[in-house]
């Protein structure tokens, strides 16, 4: 994995969506803190900046406009950038593994070659509560970049229904600021997917964490900046400070001397041992401490896989979690578990 294509990408999409975000607010009549008033042209027509607004999205903008006022217009952008970013990098990794429940993807195709996402191709068979009227209208009109933005609001909110902490209900003005041009030359999804190569999103969720790590990078340089010249670090700019991604041999480190050593004292086993390139054996002791450790390795051998909880309270992109998964998976396995049913004991059991 090239870190520094990684790196790239991600700090230039995030200055590009800022850009993109602040000029659908300035479309809405909105620049900085300053917030045009809607032209009331008729009883059922109301327009800003020229634009006839639909009922939802006048609602949208109300929504926009009070949380602008609570917030500001720039932490606004910020928190829409951001959002917008996550789920794009979510959707990604999920249509290359196979992980969307349509089991269609969204952001690209699996034709070689083919540019326009397999979901605008497919758009009449999905199970997404769309309307068809509106997909024959648009296809009909032509209007790929509209379609696409529709049926990725429609894919985002039915993953709300088992990812709802990733893709919480769009309804307000995250939609509203959604960007313009998405599968345009230069567009951060033409980007993501022509520039970072598709293997590194295959079964590695640690792409996820140097996403969002380099993502906040400008952003923490510019808090730290500001602590330097006494600017106290706000509530908003606490996740840019304080969040760093653990590379895998760090977590594997972790790992393997807690959750695998707590399993190796109870039930010692040297070809499950030979699995953790990173485990440490205990170095020599003291009489009175090794008698000590004797009473802890007989406690262990009461412990079943059920028992054992891992907790991670800061998990991020959760790739800790998922190499706990794994060595969870080995130890059931070497206790005499079925491979069929260790994951769901492991889902049910173990990992918090």
């Amino acid at each position: 994995m090239d870190k520094s294509v990684i790196k790239n990408f991600a700090i230039w999409a995030r200055n590009k969506l800022i850009e993109d975000v602040a000029q659908r607010a300035y479309e809405l009549g909105i620049v900085g803190d300053e917030i045009k008033k809607l032209e009331q042209v008729s009883q059922d027509y109301i327009r800003i900046n020229g634009k006839k607004l639909k009922p939802f999205e006048i609602n949208q903008r109300k929504s926009l406009e009070t949380k602008i006022r609570e917030k500001g217009f720039d932490q606004v952008v910020e928190e829409v950038a951001y959002t917008w970013f996550n789920r794009i990098i979510a959707l990604r990794f999920m249509e290359v593994n196979g992980y969307l429940p349509t089991g269609v993807r969204v952001l690209s195709s699996t034709e070689p070659g083919k540019t326009e996402p397999d979901i605008i191709t497919h758009a009449e068979y999905l199970d997404l509560e769309l309307n068809q009227e509106v997909v024959a209208r648009l296809k009909d009109e032509n209007d790929t970049e509209e379609l696409f933005r529709y049926l990725l609001v429609k894919q985002c909110n039915e993953l709300n229904k088992i990812l709802p902490g990733l893709f919480e209900e769009i309804g307000d003005y995250t939609d509203i600021l959604l960007p313009k041009n998405l599968l345009s030359e230069g567009s951060v999804i033409r980007c993501l997917v022509s520039n970072i190569p598709e293997e590194y999103f295959k079964e590695q969720v640690e792409i996820i964490g140097w996403l969002y790590q380099y993502y906040i990078s400008e952003k923490k340089d510019e808090v730290f900046a500001g602590l330097r010249k006494n600017k106290k670090i706000t509530k908003e700019n606490i996740p840019a400070a304080t969040q760093l991604f653990t590379p895998k041999w760090i977590v594997k480190y972790m790992v393997e001397n807690s959750l695998g050593r707590l399993w190796q004292e109870g039930h010692p086993d040297e070809e499950l041992k030979s699995k953790w390139k990173y485990y440490l054996e205990e170095a020599e002791q003291e009489p009175e401490v090794e008698e000590q450790l004797k009473k802890i390795r007989q406690e262990s051998k009461n412990i079943k896989p059920e028992d054992i909880k891992v907790m991670d309270p800061a998990m991020g992109s959760g790739h800790i979690l998922v190499y706990a998964f794994d060595v969870l998976f080995d130890i059931y396995k070497s206790a005499g578990y079925s491979e069929r049913e260790i994951p769901k004991l492991i889902l049910e059991n173990n990992l918090y």
